[in-house]
């Protein structure tokens, strides 16, 4: 009997977390021209990120501090998409998750083209 009365009680504890209103999804409808600046942004950030690696400053640095530095180096020009998000008027917790996602992505990006060029380094070296 003490086992059905708690399986009851889980399952309805399970309902209540499911119907909160800030983790229920709701459509947002973003205009085309929003989208586009968001892609937009998107593409300096891209940009801005390619160009920081470029510098001979990270060569030298250790993988993960030089991924580091570039990421935080553009992040100014992250900040473009969350104010277009923020316009929108799009939850906070949606922005904060596209942008946590959009720097993680940048972040492993980063750091396999370090790792790369830093190897073809220790190639032409032993050679």
């Amino acid at each position: 009997m003490k086992p059905l009365l708690l399986l009851v009680l889980l399952s309805s504890s399970f309902t209540v977390f499911a119907n909160d209103p800030k983790n229920e999804w709701h459509n947002t409808t973003l205009s085309d021209a929003t989208i586009k600046k968001i892609q937009e942004s998107r593409f300096e950030y891209k940009k801005c990120v390619d160009s920081e690696i470029q510098k001979p400053e990270y060569r030298s640095a250790d993988v993960r501090t030089g991924a580091e530095q570039v990421v935080k180096q553009c992040e100014p020009v992250l900040g473009k998409m969350r104010t277009v998000y923020a316009e929108e008027k799009v939850p906070d917790a949606i922005i904060d998750r596209h942008m946590k996602q959009l720097r993680l992505q940048t972040t492993r990006t980063v750091i396999q083209n370090l790792m790369f060029a830093a190897a073809a380094r220790e190639a032409g070296q032993k050679k």
